[in-house]
């Protein structure tokens, strides 16, 4: 199956109408040539589909296919963007320290406070809380 040496062979089928209109609709959608390439891709996928133990596994794999390209394009997707939030961050942190002059051990103990901080809300900090702290303010 598959193979350019084999010769085909013709088989004729009588489809109605509407199943004609979806099948150009979907050729062209999908950039096929002829019905021809059409109706192999639908049956080589109807054999696999037949021809699986079980046939919800077969299906199993399709979903799990697409769903594994959706995930690998979101992963992309979060990773471009926390590159750019970096990026951002990494900015603004400079411009920061070259006006302010902020100690070592001052520098040390905020760390240690800010990643304390982001365990214990699970990452949602805020402004408001930050202020209060650098005023002294404390909860």
């Amino acid at each position: 199956m598959g193979k350019k040496s084999e010769l085909k062979e013709r088989v004729v089928a009588w489809l109605y109408p509407e199943m004609i209109e979806k099948m150009n609709n979907l050729m062209e959608n999908n950039n096929m040539k002829n019905h021809t390439e059409f109706v192999e891709q639908a049956v080589n996928f109807y054999i696999g589909y037949l021809s699986a133990q079980d046939s919800t596994m077969y299906l199993s794999k399709i979903i799990l296919g697409a769903i594994q390209g959706v995930l690998k394009e979101t992963e992309n997707r979060q990773a471009n963007n926390l590159f750019r939030l970096s990026v951002e961050m990494s900015m603004m942190m400079n411009i920061l320290a070259a006006g302010l002059e902020i100690g070592d051990e001052d520098l040390r103990k905020l760390r240690g406070r800010c990643v304390n901080e982001v365990k214990k809300t699970k990452g949602r900090i805020s402004m408001d809380e930050a202020v209060k702290f650098q005023q002294g303010i404390e909860e």
